[in-house]
């Protein structure tokens, strides 16, 4: 049977965790349409896509980021817009007869530029950022505002999203993201015979909290506990001056030996696997939290930012204890919480792992995406959502659950 085109468009080419979702949605989806890629540029992720069997083009498109509300970032915003609406159009025409799914709220012309077409839309949602100015929260919303379908990564994503676009819910579907694991567990070590291993993965940026991290390895090793932090993964461009002065953090601390900046990986899973705990130090929202899935797959303790879509990822996971962002005494008891009871944190982790394989799986992602995707050319039905959680809250600062 012929399956019907779709068009998927993203705003980047990478390997981080939106891009990552995007792999996973492409490769579920293609087992249901004809897919076509659409992104901005070259990157690795466009070689995944075409491992995969999935067709990828490329075209100018304006992404929505913060520089936006600046004369400059305004102008090169203008300047995607004018250069991809061709492109743009033919895509759709061409490869969208099943319609478009738009992977984020970055790309508002796409549901506009679907509608010219004569094709139907989906908005996948990732972000999540209750802190934003509330003008700029209004702008971010176009995108689901202006699609016909809108799929949330979280509850918490959709509360934030409905907050500015409250009519957005009735059309709406939590599907949780999928975070593959690796092939097999290989347990955290029985003693902790030498430095406590810490290890920080995520972009290099101030909202994503490494310098929490390092501030929290300062306070342990002030305490006397022997630990070092491994610091996974790299700045966007135009950030690189806060890679610099978190090194130079380091280096004031005297912790030069003891932080290794390893920059980025595209499988991390070799990382996880050599550390002992995981630090998911956010200071800013996060929509959902693969990271900290990603942790809890690889059976090791966690300690995440008790806010936002971390908090949901992390629920129920006895491993897992989640403390006050940027707090970075309260992140030195959470870790040393962890090296105080080290058999009960590791035995708990393997366990949460099996917990985390079920829940992340792959399998039910893609069934649950491709569910969303094709009812695009049928009414609208009540918003459905994912079965709760476990009831089992995150462990506070206080003690591990």
């Amino acid at each position: 049977m012929t399956r019907p085109p779709l068009l998927v468009v993203h705003p980047g080419a990478e390997l981080y965790g939106a891009d990552r979702m995007l792999l996973e949605s492409a490769t579920a989806l293609a087992a249901r349409f004809t897919v076509t890629v659409a992104l901005p540029g070259p990157g690795p992720l466009a070689a995944e896509l075409r491992a995969r069997g999935v067709r990828v083009e490329t075209c100018p498109m304006p992404v929505l980021r913060n520089s936006a509300l600046r004369p400059r970032g305004a102008l090169r915003l203008l300047g995607d817009a004018v250069r991809g609406l061709v492109p743009a159009l033919r895509l759709l025409r061409r490869h969208g007869a099943a319609g478009v799914y738009v992977s984020t709220l970055t790309l508002p012309s796409w549901p506009l530029l679907a509608r010219l077409a004569g094709r139907r839309s989906i908005c996948h949602v990732h972000e999540a950022e209750q802190s934003a100015p509330r003008l700029l929260r209004r702008g971010m919303a176009l995108c689901p505002a202006l699609s016909d379908r809108v799929v949330a990564n979280s509850r918490f994503t959709l509360d934030v999203l409905t907050e500015v676009a409250p009519r957005v819910r009735r059309r709406a579907t939590v599907v949780h993201n999928a975070v593959r694991g690796p092939a097999e567990v290989v347990p955290a070590r029985p003693r902790l015979d030498g430095p406590l291993r810490l290890l920080f993965v995520g972009r290099l940026s101030p909202r994503k909290g490494p310098q929490v991290a390092v501030a929290a390895l300062a306070d342990l090793v002030g305490r006397g506990v022997d630990a070092r932090l491994t610091v996974v993964g790299d700045v966007f461009t135009g950030y690189e001056w806060f890679a610099d002065e978190l090194r130079a953090t380091v280096a004031d601390a005297g912790l030069g030996n003891r932080v290794e900046f390893l920059g980025f990986h595209a499988d991390v899973r070799p990382d996880l696997a050599a550390a002992d705990v995981v630090l998911v130090p956010a200071v800013g929202d996060e929509s959902f939290g693969n990271t900290a899935v990603e942790a809890v797959l690889a059976a090791r303790p966690l300690v995440v930012s008790d806010h936002s879509g971390l908090r949901e990822a992390a629920a129920g996971y006895p491993s897992a204890q989640a403390v006050a962002a940027g707090d970075a005494g309260a992140w030195a008891d959470a870790i040393a919480r962890v090296a105080a009871d080290w058999p009960r944190f590791r035995a708990a982790a393997l366990t949460d792992a099996a917990v985390a394989r079920r829940r992340s799986a792959p399998e039910r992602y893609a069934a649950e995406l491709v569910d969303a995707v094709a009812v695009l050319g049928t009414p609208v039905p009540a918003p459905r959502e994912l079965p709760a959680v476990p009831a089992q809250p995150v462990a506070g600062s206080g003690a591990a659950a």
